[in-house]
């Protein structure tokens, strides 16, 4: 094996200098700390939430909140881990760096390139469907213009500086909170009876046991439901990406993984016990139209599927412009330790790593175009073998912590201020979980379904698995040949 660079993955010793980042000279710790807090906040509000609940509501009954609790508690498990690793040692390449740590260059290779193309496969996705949105207010300027013009704005935006970027993921998150908060509240009073101005009769919970019962398509479609939900937790691992960018990210890491049991439990679990309480699950009107919209409509909402298409554009262009910048951090990271071209690592006047930025978005313009010009096959390979990565992402994380641990005690143990609880069974358990979802994922042989996303992201990281221990043999021979007396 070639030795890693002793600066780039050693736990970090000395406090930032002014302006940059903890890690090196290059980045700006741009972030504040209000940045830091929001994106935290609303990096588990993604565009799935409001879009894809419905389909996962059809698919449960009100079991589905089983199924948002039991990958709530994946998520809360796994981002414990992750802070562990980086409150000790902040870092832009996040558990791409820990697990070159830990595990091997390869391992930090293999996954920090699976990371970046989920991401820029993420953009096109988000950037087609915030045109949607927009198409269908401004019906004048074509669906392409308006991902062009949304993908370019935001590029812009990243390339700025990151302050630029912190502050608009800032209003788009909490545009965000808001309205999730907002519509938790409406809620809550409509089921009791107390919504001024409203007409629905106050249900309590009764419509959870109602219409067929708690479990009304039996225990399994529990786990059915997690299939359908889990990749909406995805991007709350961003704020330790983001944390290698600011001033305190120590202090910050620590506070974001503390909070994270009560965001996935009112954000997600809370509006979703709303929706299934305020109206019978299998009602007509939450596939059609939405189950948020559905909610709204029927405590008397007006305008509710204007004022929801408003906020899944928010959602959406959050997503793209956290995607486009965590995509760009990790490109930086791999260049940083020799595993991406070296142009990435260089920064310009405002410290923004700029050729990773456009490197990112470049894919992310070609995936976009795949998806108009060849959307169910090409574009659909994209999508199906990037399906699982967020998967792969957890499983990475997890046993890099089991090898952290001993490090963090070992080199710097004042350094240990998040634990993982109940290490290392917990840990254990966790991956036993999220193996557990693999394995179920491969009984679902629909179209574009579990299986396929499975295999085909097994492929993916196969290949990128090879390329780096091809280039970890040729490090080698190149170092025995450097090395080898004349």
């Amino acid at each position: 094996m070639t030795t890693r660079p002793p600066d780039s993955l050693a736990l970090a010793t000395t406090e930032p200098p002014d302006g940059r980042s903890p890690e090196q000279p290059g980045l700006r710790a741009g972030l504040k700390n209000r940045h830091l807090s929001m994106i935290a906040i609303g990096g588990v509000i993604g565009a799935g939430l409001f879009v894809g609940s419905a389909s996962g509501i059809a698919a449960a009954g009100p079991a589905i909140l089983v199924s948002y609790v039991l990958v709530g508690a994946l998520v809360v498990f796994v981002m414990r881990m992750l802070g562990e690793m980086a409150a000790a040692n902040p870092t832009s390449g996040s558990f791409s760096a820990y697990a070159d740590r830990a595990l091997g260059r390869w391992a930090g290779f293999s996954i920090g390139w699976l990371y970046w193309f989920f991401w820029v496969v993420v953009l096109a996705v988000e950037a087609t469907a915030g045109a949607v949105i927009l198409e269908s207010w401004v019906p004048a300027v074509p669906q392409w213009a308006w991902a062009l013009i949304v993908m370019v704005v935001l590029t812009a935006t990243n390339l700025a500086s990151v302050g630029s970027f912190g502050e608009f993921e800032f209003w788009f998150a909490g545009i965000k909170v808001v309205a999730i908060s907002g519509f938790i509240l409406l809620g809550v009073l409509a089921i009791f009876g107390v919504l001024p101005g409203s007409d629905h009769a106050a249900t309590g919970f009764g419509n959870l046991t109602e219409h067929g019962g708690f479990l009304p398509h039996g225990p399994g479609a529990i786990l059915t439901g997690i299939l359908l939900v889990v990749f909406s937790f995805m991007g709350s691992e961003i704020v330790t990406l983001a944390a290698g960018e600011s001033a305190d990210a120590r202090r910050a890491v620590a506070k974001a993984t503390r909070s994270v049991i009560w965001r996935v439990g009112i954000f997600y679990v809370g509006s979703i016990l709303v929706v299934v309480s305020l109206l019978p699950w299998n009602d007509p009107a939450i596939e059609k139209k939405g189950s948020y919209v559905a909610a709204l409509d029927t405590i008397g909402i007006p305008h509710a599927g204007e004022i929801m298409n408003f906020i899944v554009l928010t959602a959406v262009l959050s997503c793209l412009n956290s995607g486009l910048y965590t995509a760009s951090r990790m490109a930086f990271s791999l260049g940083q330790r020799g595993d991406a071209p070296q142009s990435f690592v260089r920064t310009n006047t405002r410290g923004v790593p700029q050729a990773a930025i456009l490197a990112s978005v470049a894919f992310g313009f070609v995936a976009v175009a795949f998806n108009y010009l060849w959307p169910d096959t090409v574009f659909q390979f994209l999508l199906n073998s990037s399906g699982a990565v967020a998967l792969f992402v957890w499983l990475v994380i997890c046993f890099s912590q089991l090898r952290m641990r001993g490090i963090i005690l070992r080199e710097s143990p004042e350094k240990l201020v998040v634990k993982m609880w109940l290490f290392p069974y917990l840990t254990w358990a966790t991956i036993g979980m999220i193996l557990f979802v693999l394995l179920y994922m491969l009984t679902d042989g629909s179209e574009g379904g579990g299986r396929s996303q499975v295999l085909l992201s097994v492929l993916v990281a196969v290949l990128v698995i090879a390329v780096s221990l091809v280039r970890e043999r040729i490090r080698a021979k190149d170092a025995e040949t450097a090395g080898a007396p004349r």
